[in-house]
């Protein structure tokens, strides 16, 4: 099969009764996998892997931090994706679907700062700081509930997806920054990357690194949330298609009247 092919097949999902087709078949995969995976990887995570030896029984809340963060960064940046398919191509399921991701990305958002309080007060002696990370993940977070606003500001869909689908490519700097800013700023509180690294998994990278005893667990959880983030955003997708033709009818049926 030719790439052309592959992409005109790739572009048939955007048939929003392919897509809603598609998703009804694929949906309780994801949510039987995303449950399974969650369950194994919190339970093993929680009950069988040793306390820290510095941060005590603390360090367990790594489990659901480090992959709400990880979903919260990228749940952007597919936003991001989908709305530059929008910008080019106009599939109003990609707009759908970055509409969709939204509110999981800001309620991933919100559990990756609280958790991150919570398992930073006992370590820094603080709640808060305005670290390079936690503030650009705050201005992330203000990023979500300022395009889940305009969307519902804006009563024609197709300018209210072009403006968010602007806002989004602003906002990506920051989801960026949320996951590079360690790099760029070394007097913050938050340590370097130690988990999602290459040589982590391996043992060529001989800097600090989370223990596998903590890893696997850890990337138990990463998948689950990874799995239960497309679950929410097919679901969330196919009834923002629904959401939308019930409104294309009502419109009709005043037009009509």
């Amino acid at each position: 099969m030719s790439i052309s092919s592959k992409l005109n097949s790739f572009w048939e999902y955007a048939n929003p009764k392919k897509f809603l087709a598609t998703t009804e078949r694929v949906l309780p995969v994801f949510w039987i996998l995303s449950a399974a995976f969650l369950a194994v990887g919190l339970f093993w995570g929680f009950f069988f892997t040793p306390d820290d030896y510095r941060q005590g029984s603390t360090v367990k809340i790594i489990y659901l931090h480090v992959p709400a963060a990880l979903m919260a960064i990228n749940a952007w940046l597919m936003m991001l994706l989908t709305s530059l398919i929008w910008l080019v191509r106009r599939h109003h399921v990609s707009a759908l679907a970055a509409r969709a991701a939204a509110p999981v990305g800001a309620i991933m958002t919100i559990i990756a700062l609280v958790t991150g309080a919570i398992w930073g007060q006992p370590m820094w002696g603080t709640w808060w700081e305005w670290d390079p990370r936690l503030t650009s993940f705050l201005i992330l977070f203000l990023f979500y509930l300022g395009y889940m606003a305009l969307w519902e500001a804006i009563d024609n869909p197709d300018t209210a997806a072009d403006l968010t689908s602007v806002l989004c490519l602003v906002g990506s700097v920051f989801a960026l920054l949320s996951r590079y800013a360690v790099n760029f700023w070394n007097q913050g509180l938050h340590q370097g990357a130690s988990v999602m690294r290459a040589g982590a998994i391996t043992g060529s990278d001989t800097t600090e690194k989370v223990s596998n005893v903590f890893f696997f667990p850890l990337l138990v959880c990463m998948i689950g949330f990874v799995l239960l983030f497309i679950a929410l955003v097919l679901y969330r997708t196919g009834t923002e298609i629904r959401a939308r033709r019930v409104n294309a009818l009502l419109a009709r049926e005043r037009v009509g009247s």
